[in-house]
């Protein structure tokens, strides 16, 4: 697959990428449920796609024709290193026909005791022609993945981590440092936390070239977890059911 790098990125720019992501213990699991997500999105206006798992990557690609971005969450136990945590991972999103590849590019430690961004520089080598989205959770973190290469850095991360797992809002402030001194080597997009237009409109002001939304336009669950645990006092923490491991293996 060779993709014009710059032409892909250029025609997301402004624009609204929808994560279209379902877990198979998801009350809303199906396989259709995603393929619909995803054609609401171009019929929305989305610009792009953010999908989960070779499969889920492939039947998307084959029906919706905007930019793929794609992921491999794979959870173990040992690590809170989730998303495309290995080469062979990478190597099946973008065989599945993502143009772009998200990787956790934070200091966290991986199953095979590496810190996940090592996996960057693992990838372009092995992939020259496949984007990389670097998923970070923090200045620093975003400041090397655009050192070592990254064409794409988004704080998907921030409130994933743990130093930031307490957080429930984007930190807006410490994004717009990443867009003021990383605009201009790589393509600066905003995702997590965020769920009103008026909060992505926000992003764009502050510097994004791009924003992705996810659970608030596609998993109807975690929006209803979230009504409720409001509504309820805030007894529970809707955010850990977002961040519940999965197919742990």
């Amino acid at each position: 697959m060779t993709v014009n790098k710059e032409e892909l990125l250029n025609s997301m720019r402004g624009g609204l990428i929808v994560s279209c992501q379902v877990q198979p213990d998801d009350p809303v699991y199906s396989m259709d449920f995603v393929l619909k997500m995803a054609q609401a999105a171009k019929w929305a206006g989305a610009v792009g796609i953010r999908a989960n798992s070779p499969d889920q990557i492939r039947m998307i690609r084959e029906n919706v024709d905007l930019p793929m971005i794609g992921l491999y969450k794979i959870w173990h136990e040992s690590t809170d290193v989730f998303i495309t945590p290995t080469l062979d991972a990478a190597k099946e999103v973008y065989e599945a026909g993502a143009e772009i590849i998200a990787l956790d590019c934070t200091d966290q430690i991986t199953a095979e005791g590496e810190p996940a961004w090592h996996l960057l520089e693992k990838v372009k080598k092995e992939l020259p022609d496949a984007l990389i989205f670097a998923d970070v959770s923090n200045y620093d973190e975003a400041e090397r993945a655009v050192n070592l290469g990254a064409d794409i850095v988004g704080p998907t991360l921030y409130g994933y981590t743990e130093a930031t797992r307490h957080i429930e809002s984007p930190d807006l402030r410490e994004f717009a440092r990443m867009c003021r001194d990383f605009k201009d080597r790589a393509f600066m997009v905003m995702e997590g936390h965020i769920y009103t237009p008026e909060d992505a409109v926000k992003a764009l002001y502050l510097g994004a070239d791009a924003v992705v939304v996810g659970s608030a336009i596609t998993r109807p669950h975690l929006t209803a977890r979230r009504f409720v645990d409001l509504m309820s006092g805030l007894q529970n923490n809707w955010r850990e059911a977002e961040r519940s491991k999965h197919n742990v293996q």
